[in-house]
């Protein structure tokens, strides 16, 4: 239930000095609301030098039936709404017996009682009411006495005004919007966090295994922890956050000890980015912008950082299988998981780096057995062979640097990786010449071959253009 005024005016501080100037409602609104105490509703309207003294006991109990009033009202049962005059009764009569001579001023004594009635309230009503609740329906219960209190905070707080302006500004006390959400963290929060902490994570868990819960209840509770803390995030951290953590942790180490056994290394990283794209999705659904990196860090630390070595080097779909099956695709996911961990590229660029090699050694073999096997008299033949092993050098390096550019986003631990796998290959030797030489003739005969069959400037600066690569690697 909302407390709603019958009038759009919420309540407003009357306008005054703060000691002489507020105007009291009609003597006749007063004792209608008093309840048969002419005398105090006479004194609590007076004002000025004629005005009478209120007693504590009989000002304080024409404060609890408006308080009783406004608690009714809270929880649901059939009671008038609060009119522009009631407030200006109840805040009047609070102005009142804070103002007095001593020993007649109050204000101490009222600062204590409005505690009193939240803790009361609380005990009497509150709180038996969350533990006779359990799991999700203790959650909601929660969230409707937590929609409760504030409101309860800001009409209370509104009736004591006067204290908040003058007494407890003076005292430099706690102020009486904290004093509420105090009384419900104390008595309330206090008691039953470990059961809320306990019941949200169980909803969590059952998302994670593809259940529908409601969240936008978990979203409100979370709120609580949050609001809860007054400025800080002691409460959500200490109180909640550390848990779920904890319980993120060992639900995906159990979740990788079965998939490093069971899946593929493409298959693996493909559950591994959905869990991290969900768990981004569960922080803007319900939880704390806080703990995005922290919950992102636990998923990626117990399914990647501590099966890396397995995963990348699974015999039939590791990352050397992607990379001689040109899985691009796999190849590209495989980059954006391990990027997000402390050295996860090394170990992939390694792989590359040796992968790139071999191809080309395997090149520089082929070049070599092939000129071995030529007759010394078809030195024509041997030159093509040589030109030809140019061509294969040069669709290597457009293929793998396609790679570095595309599935490793230009990283430069891949660059890194390509240019030392040239140097080792294509610094051996074929037939005699160094690569150096193999492409200077190379370069030569394009040349030559462009006056002969009249190529296109166009299409020699493409040739060229294409060694231009590889040839760098070699000089360096």
């Amino acid at each position: 239930p909302r407390l709603q005024p019958t009038i759009s005016l919420l309540p407003q501080t009357p306008r005054g000095d703060g000691r002489n100037r507020t105007q009291p409602p009609p003597l006749g609104f007063a004792a209608a609301v008093g309840g048969g105490k002419p005398a105090a509703t006479a004194a609590m309207a007076g004002h000025g030098q004629d005005r009478k003294t209120i007693d504590l006991e009989d000002g304080w109990a024409f404060m609890q039936r408006g308080i009783t009033k406004l608690i009714n009202i809270l929880e649901g049962k059939p009671e008038p709404q609060f009119s522009s005059e009631d407030y200006m009764m109840l805040y009047t009569t609070i102005y009142n017996m804070c103002t007095q001579k001593p020993p007649h001023d109050y204000s101490q004594q009222l600062y204590d009682k409005y505690r009193e009635a939240f803790e009361e309230y609380i005990r009497a009503t509150v709180l038996p009411s969350l533990k006779e609740k359990h799991d999700e329906f203790m959650l909601r219960e929660l969230v409707q006495r937590w929609s409760n209190h504030k409101v309860m905070v800001r009409w209370l707080s509104r009736f004591f005004h006067y204290l908040d302006r003058y007494f407890i500004t003076r005292r430099s006390l706690t102020a009486l919007r904290d004093v509420g959400l105090i009384c419900f963290r104390d008595l309330i929060f206090q008691e039953i966090k470990g059961k809320v902490k306990d019941a949200v994570i169980a909803l969590i868990d059952q998302e994670r295994e593809g259940e529908q819960i409601d969240r936008a209840l978990l979203k409100n509770v979370l709120d609580i922890f949050v609001e809860i803390g007054l400025g800080n995030m002691d409460c959500y951290e200490n109180d909640f956050e550390d848990f779920l953590l904890k319980d993120t942790t060992d639900y995906y180490s159990v979740k990788a000890q079965s998939w490093i056994v069971e899946d593929s290394c493409p298959d693996y990283m493909i559950k591994a980015e959905e869990c991290l794209k969900r768990e981004k999705e569960r922080v803007g659904h319900y939880l704390h912008i806080n703990s995005e990196p922290k919950l992102l860090e636990k998923v990626q630390n117990e399914l990647l950082a501590s099966y890396a070595t397995q995963l990348l080097e699974k015999e039939h779909s590791g990352c050397f299988a992607l990379l001689r099956d040109d899985k691009v695709e796999d190849l590209s996911r495989m980059y954006r998981l391990f990027s997000k961990i402390t050295r996860g590229l090394e170990p992939i660029s390694n792989m590359f780096k040796t992968h790139v090699t071999n191809e080309g050694t395997a090149l520089v073999k082929q070049a070599e057995d092939s000129a071995n096997n030529k007759k010394p008299e078809k030195k024509e033949m041997v030159g093509m062979q040589e030109q030809v092993f140019v061509w294969k050098i040069i669709e290597l390096h457009d293929k793998y640097v396609a790679y570095v550019t595309d599935c490793f986003q230009g990283h430069t631990l891949f660059h890194k990786a390509l240019k030392e796998a040239f140097e080792v290959f294509c610094n051996k030797g074929v037939s005699g010449s160094s690569s150096a030489e193999l492409l200077a003739t190379f370069c030569d005969n394009i040349l030559k071959k462009g006056c002969s069959e009249k190529l296109s400037d166009e299409a020699i600066e493409d040739a060229l253009e294409k060694v231009q690569l590889p040839s760098h690697l070699l000089m360096s």
